[in-house]
């Protein structure tokens, strides 16, 4: 196994459900520190520094405009995620986006895109997610921009947003080769025509029930390399509701824990990780933080922990 890229890690929050289609997910960040996110990453030898949260502008729950909701308040987050997460890989530190709703990963990824072009390193984004986040505002039935990250980043989406995300060349932040979906379940009907056009690699709960958690996992990290970076984008409702209820869009039959599991040491045995996201936790909804201590026994694993009793294991 590799060693990971970074053991200096930043936490950066941002608590906002700015883009999201309930309120709560605002309240994510502090839940992932009432489970204690620092220490028990700390407990694995990282170095961690938690930059506390970031400000932006107030969510006011407005109907949409023009096919999309709060985008101007959208745009002033993702900006400021934009720039935290750039200054810490600047400083060769690994950042973890606290979240906040799921439109914030337009920000993470575009600084983890300029990044890569900039030191010449191949980018590998997995979305873990139960969602594709490929609407546009023609096909979008709510406008919500949280089901809109990933055709934002791909160059589907307005101009505030593209702006922020695209290279200095205008090119997209993301070509949709360089992205491998995980768990999907839920996907519009003219969103999944556009999923198709665009020729993503989705490994949907199908694909996973009748192949394996294991194969689907073996191909969406082939051909990792040293120069690759590796970002993962965790949607909390990834996993299925019956373990993980705190989420503002639930969709059964998601992996089971187990599953998630091997998602995440299979990610830590690549020993590209250099980036992620945590986003959709939503506090309101859950049961005695339950899907918080989840989510961090989770990213515990995507660090170095191991469930599996065999020689050579990790910690």
């Amino acid at each position: 196994m590799s060693p990971l890229v970074s053991r200096a890690v930043s936490l950066i929050g941002a608590p906002t459900d700015i883009g999201a289609s309930v309120r709560g997910a605002s309240m994510g960040p502090e839940a992932l520190r009432v489970a204690q996110l620092k220490e028990r990453l700390e407990a694995h030898g990282l170095d961690v520094a938690d930059r506390g949260n970031l400000t932006g502008p107030a969510n006011p729950w407005q109907p949409p405009v023009e096919g999309y909701r709060h985008l101007a308040e959208v745009a002033a987050w993702n900006r400021a995620v934009r720039d935290a997460v750039a200054a810490e890989l600047a400083a060769e530190r690994l950042p973890i986006l606290l979240g906040g709703d799921h439109c914030l990963a337009i920000g993470s990824i575009a600084a983890v895109a300029q990044h890569c072009r900039a030191r010449g390193k191949r980018l590998r984004v997995l979305w873990l997610d139960a969602h594709a986040d490929f609407n546009t505002s023609a096909i979008t039935p709510s406008g919500n921009l949280h089901g809109m990250p990933v055709a934002c980043l791909c160059g589907h989406g307005p101009a505030e947003l593209l702006a922020l995300a695209q290279h200095a060349d205008g090119a997209p932040a993301l070509s949709p080769k360089q992205i491998r979906q995980i768990g999907i379940r839920s996907v519009d009907a003219l969103e999944k025509r556009f999923v198709h056009a665009q020729d993503l690699d989705v490994f949907d709960m199908r694909y996973i029930d009748e192949m394996g958690m294991r194969h689907a996992m073996e191909l969406a990290l082939a051909t990792l390399d040293a120069h690759t970076h590796l970002h993962v984008s965790f949607d909390v409702d990834f996993l299925d509701p019956g373990i993980a209820p705190g989420v503002g869009t639930t969709v059964p039959g998601g992996p089971t824990y187990r599953e998630a599991q091997l998602c995440m040491e299979m990610i830590a045995d690549s020993g590209r990780l250099a980036s992620l996201d945590i986003v959709e936790l939503n506090p309101a909804l859950d049961l005695r933080n339950q899907t918080a201590d989840l989510a961090v026994d989770l990213v515990e694993s995507l660090f170095g922990k191991s469930t599996l009793m065999r020689k050579g294991a990790r910690g």
